[in-house]
C-alpha cells in the first residue's frame, strides 16, 4: 500500500529539517507514538499505538535511516510487530524538503507499507484511509509545533 502526501510549513528548510532530525519533536507530532529510544544518529526504537476500528494494536518499531541528503532527503525503513506477533508492519520510506522560499518549506512523503496479521485482515480501503488520517495528523501538529517555535524565537 502506498501513502504519499506533501503539506507545507512556514519555516526555512534548514529548520524543518533539524526538527524532522530530531526523534522527539517527531515523535510528539506523531499519532499514537508515545515513546521512542535512540540507538543511534540512524536507529530508533518508538512505540506506537495504532486503532483502527474496534481494535487497538501496540507495536514496537525499529526504524532505520538509509541515507540522507542534508537538508534535502531522507530515506528510512520502519519494521515491528504488535505484542504477540498478533500484527507486523513494514515501510519503506522517502521524506524530501523543498524550499518553496526563504520562508516556506515543503514537506514530502510516501511511504510504500505492509501490514499482516490481525490488521492487515482489514480491507486495503480502510488500512489506507486509516493511514492517510495518522498522515494528516501528523502534519497538522509538525506545522504547528515549528511554526510555534518561530512565532517563540
Amino acid at each position: 500500500m502506498r501513502i504519499e502526501d506533501r503539506f507545507s510549513i512556514a519555516a526555512p528548510r534548514d529548520r524543518v529539517w533539524q526538527a524532522i532530525r530530531s526523534p522527539d519533536i517527531v515523535a510528539s507530532c506523531l499519532p499514537g507514538c508515545h515513546d521512542v529510544e535512540v540507538i543511534s544518529p540512524t536507529n530508533y526504537k518508538a512505540r506506537i499505538r495504532v486503532q483502527l476500528g474496534p481494535i487497538k494494536a501496540d507495536f514496537a518499531i525499529d526504524i532505520d535511516v538509509i541515507s540522507e541528503i542534508e537538508f534535502e532527503e531522507v530515506r528510512s525503513r520502519s519494521r515491528g510487530e504488535e505484542g504477540g506477533r498478533a500484527s507486523s508492519l513494514s515501510s519503506e520510506n522517502v521524506l524530501r524538503l523543498t524550499a518553496l522560499d526563504a520562508e516556506t518549506t515543503e514537506l514530502h512523503y510516501s511511504s510504500e507499507v505492509a501490514v499482516v496479521g490481525r490488521l492487515g485482515k482489514f480491507g486495503l480501503g480502510v488500512m489506507k484511509k486509516k493511514a492517510e488520517s495518522l498522515g494528516h495528523d501528523f502534519a497538522v501538529a509538525f506545522r504547528q509545533k515549528i511554526e510555534h517555535a518561530a512565532v517563540d524565537k
